[in-house]
């Protein structure tokens, strides 16, 4: 069903700032909505209810959404919220793959996936933690770090996850303290593979 509608926050195109696919081309469709709401959000907007935030939010069918993302020829498009998931994606996906478009997502993993997506990125939260099959589904994990206790509390919940890498971001208010980089440094280098230091490369260029 293209003509579907969701609540868009935001689109644009730019370039995937993390894991994988970092550096490449990428349209975002920011969807609103999300009912974790972490004190650290980084994209808090999305979840918040003022009237200045809500007159922003425009409800746009798949098919508009394809159709906007196409024109732009990225290498793929990035659903991402806000909690996307909290949203039947089943249609935009479908919306997606019909312009010849790849679909990633990026999902905290809480609520159920619906929807054919290509790639998906899975950044847990302790607040809602993730639901199993959604752990087994994921492609890559982004797990944020505020402390060291982070790292030992997400390999127990992530224990049996197939993910072919688990990308150690530091918490961005944390990006500059040594002990958690160190600790980030050290648990890669003892755990290996599929732990790998990340970071948020599009924010050092200034990119959205």
């Amino acid at each position: 069903m293209s003509d579907a509608t969701y609540p868009v926050f935001e689109t644009f195109h730019s370039w995937q700032g993390e894991g994988e696919h970092v550096g490449r081309s990428a349209f975002f469709i920011r969807l609103y909505g999300c009912p974790i709401r972490c004190p650290w959000c980084d994209s808090a907007a999305t979840w918040q209810n003022s009237p200045e935030i809500l007159r922003k939010i425009r409800h746009t069918t798949a098919a508009e959404l394809a159709t906007v993302a196409a024109a732009t020829k990225p290498d793929f498009v990035v659903i991402t919220g806000g909690e996307p998931t909290i949203h039947n994606l089943a249609p935009l996906c479908d919306a997606l793959h019909a312009a010849k478009l790849r679909v990633h997502l990026e999902t905290s993993g809480a609520f159920e996936i619906c929807g054919n997506v290509d790639w998906i990125t899975l950044s847990p939260k302790t607040k809602k933690l993730p639901l199993r099959n959604n752990l087994t589904r994921a492609d890559e994990l982004k797990l944020i770090i505020g402390d060291k206790a982070d790292l030992f509390f997400w390999a127990k919940e992530i224990a049996g996850c197939t993910a072919r890498s688990v990308w150690l971001h530091p918490e961005w208010s944390q990006r500059e303290n040594p002990d958690v980089l160190a600790a980030i440094s050290a648990w890669v280098r003892d755990s290996g593979s599929p732990y790998r230091a990340g970071w948020q490369l599009h924010k050092l260029y200034g990119a959205e």
